[in-house]
């Protein structure tokens, strides 16, 4: 049991050391993750299109 209080001890310890990001970093780096994954999202989805096309055009697929 000393152990987990030992633990617990430390961990509250480390948790005081954490400097969190300010809100506006926290919004900015957001909107730029979504921004990578939306432009990703649409590029394989066009290219998807375009695969598509191309087998339907040699009769591959239906």
């Amino acid at each position: 049991m000393d152990k987990f209080v030992t633990y617990f001890k430390g961990v509250k310890a480390e948790w005081g050391k954490i400097t969190w990001p300010e809100r506006k970093q926290v919004i900015a780096q957001t909107i730029i993750v979504l921004t990578i994954v939306i432009a990703f999202t649409i590029y394989t989805y066009g290219l998807d299109l375009l695969f598509k096309g191309i087998l339907r055009a040699l009769k591959l697929v239906d």
